[in-house]
């Protein structure tokens, strides 16, 4: 494991001061949620997106159409430096639904046109089959190591620092990730926790789960997962062993949502209650903290969410959100802007800490943002 972080510019002003802001919130008994985004599955040897895009694009899993369909995706976006294989599957689905839209209504042109080719819904249905399948496979076989999220798990629910008592209600984690990292963590930590299906290695879609007795923690998957699949005739999810041999389930369709996307699939169920629970978390106590880390503020849907609870809440919501740009930018930089909003949002950022009318500029690094050092931290390490 390589050495951590040298953190010393944390312990003098102002920065020390911005830690201590944060804690003296969770001291302060807030309802607490995490919004959990992809680069805080670094630590634990998961690809970023632009590395998970690049060896999707190059996989040998992808059949001949769907590397096709995915070249001419990418001339789209010639000359953005940002986008990734959620763009690109988002744009793909938003096909679809226009090839679907149109078979359904009987239109004389049931097909659409992308790279000089002509596709109908069956390849372009198949395309995001595979490409959801491939995504999974490189997630799947990876060693993954769950240490630095059990340590997040044990500063968040079972803290030793003096004055700091474990959450007295649930933990909420709204987690964008399709690993299992934060689950396993919590498991192997011995942390009840409820993620919308009952049952085990197999289980079924019961939202009921959220609201059992004795949950330290619930995880809303707004994204969905790589161990969820939808059965013939059941757009709920299911979670089903990797090696079970389930009549019907040949070809299963794996449950995961791209960002930003608009497909139809995105306005139903399980989607539609997860980010119902996501929106009840933002807005529910008299006192609510959200801490984002390993997120870039690229899901319009997570983005407007979090921007309508800031706005509704009348104060009650303060959003702590760690980012690795320098400075704040894109809808951080709007909020910090934004005078009826900017107070209640502090801004850990590379090179400064942001917060209404006040900054304080770094000339170095202070990486604080990456998730093995938000956990320390929360544990208290100084």
């Amino acid at each position: 494991m390589p050495m951590p972080d040298d953190l010393n510019a944390l312990r003098a002003r102002p920065f020390a001061e911005a830690v201590e802001k944060l804690e003296k919130m969770l001291l302060a008994g807030s309802s607490r949620v995490f919004l959990i985004g992809a680069g805080c599955s670094k630590c634990a040897g998961l690809p970023l997106m632009a590395d998970l895009t690049q060896e999707v694009l190059t996989s040998s899993l992808l059949d001949s159409t769907t590397g096709e369909v995915l070249t001419a995706i990418q001339h789209l976006f010639d000359g953005s430096a940002d986008a990734n294989i959620e763009d690109y599957l988002s744009e793909i689905v938003d096909l679809l639904a226009i090839a679907d839209r149109r078979s359904s209504r009987e239109a004389p042109e049931k097909t659409v046109s992308l790279g000089g080719k002509f596709y109908d819904g069956e390849p372009l249905r198949t395309a995001v089959d595979k490409i959801k399948e491939v995504i999974a496979k490189n997630i799947e076989e990876r060693n993954v190591s769950t240490e630095i999220h059990q340590k997040f798990v044990r500063a968040v629910h079972r803290p030793k620092r003096a004055g700091m008592s474990p959450p007295t209600r649930p933990v909420d984690y709204l987690v964008l990730n399709y690993d299992t990292v934060l689950e396993d963590a919590l498991a192997l930590e011995c942390v009840p926790f409820a993620d919308g299906l009952d049952g085990g290695v197999t289980g079924w879609w019961s939202p009921q789960t959220f609201k059992r007795d004795g949950l330290a923690a619930r995880i809303f998957k707004l994204h969905g997962s790589i161990n969820w699949f939808d059965l013939p005739n059941d757009p709920l999810p299911r979670r089903v062993g990797d090696r079970l041999q389930v009549a019907g389930l040949k070809g299963r369709r794996i449950l995961i949502w791209p960002a930003s996307t608009k497909y139809r699939e995105t306005q139903m169920d399980p989607y539609a209650q997860l980010t119902g629970h996501a929106r009840v978390a933002l807005n529910s106590g008299p006192q609510r903290l959200l801490v984002i880390c390993g997120y870039r503020f690229r899901d319009p849907h997570i983005n407007l969410e979090i921007d309508r609870a800031l706005r509704e809440s009348e104060g009650a919501l303060t959003v702590a959100a760690f980012t690795s740009d320098n400075v704040p930018s894109g809808q951080l930089e709007k909020w910090h802007k934004d005078d009826s909003v900017a107070e209640q949002v502090l801004i850990f950022a590379n090179r400064g800490f942001f917060h209404g009318t006040n900054s304080a500029d770094s000339s170095t690094d202070l990486l604080w943002w990456r998730f093995e050092n938000v956990t320390r931290l929360l544990g208290g390490e100084r």
